[in-house]
This record gives C-alpha cells, structure tokens and sequence, in this order.
C-alpha cells in the first residue's frame, strides 16, 4: 500500500511540473528584426540579395537581420528596426 502511495504522488508530481512546462513553452515572445547587429555568417533569413540564413558577409551589415524580442533592437548600438538604403 505504501509503494503505490508513493507512486501516485510520484506521478501527479509529473504530471503538475509538465503543465507548467507545457505553458512556459507556450508563452513565446513577440519577435521583431533587427538590422545592423548581425555578426558574418550569423544572419536570419535571406537579405542583401540572398535567401539564405547565415549569408551575411560581414558584421554590422546595416541591411542584414536576426530576430530579437519586440522592444529589444531599440536598445542594442547599431540595431534598428528598419534596414539603411544602399
């Protein structure tokens, strides 16, 4: 009898901690782009004539983006979330 109350409260234990992760997984940020912070090679998406993820030619690429949390880009030197004309 001892073993089996022990196993339950194993299991609802389980069961309470995925809730919890299951709803931390689902409370995903907003995303915005972010133009000029990208490092060579360490881009998101296509920009700047190419298609490709991790295209980007050189760091701090005024026309190159990554994703970053909306309201975080503002904040970071050289972010913007707009690109630079050519």
């Amino acid at each position: 009898m001892k073993k089996t109350a022990v196993l339950s409260l194993a299991m609802g234990t389980l069961v309470a901690m995925s809730g919890v992760a299951t709803t931390a997984l689902a409370a995903k940020p907003e995303m915005e782009k972010c133009y000029g912070v990208v490092k060579a090679g360490k881009n998101d998406c296509g920009a700047n004539g190419h298609s490709c993820a991790g295209s980007a030619t050189k760091d701090g690429d005024p026309n190159e983006w990554l994703l970053v949390p909306k309201g975080t880009c503002n904040k970071i030197v050289g972010g913007s979330t707009e690109p630079k004309d050519k």
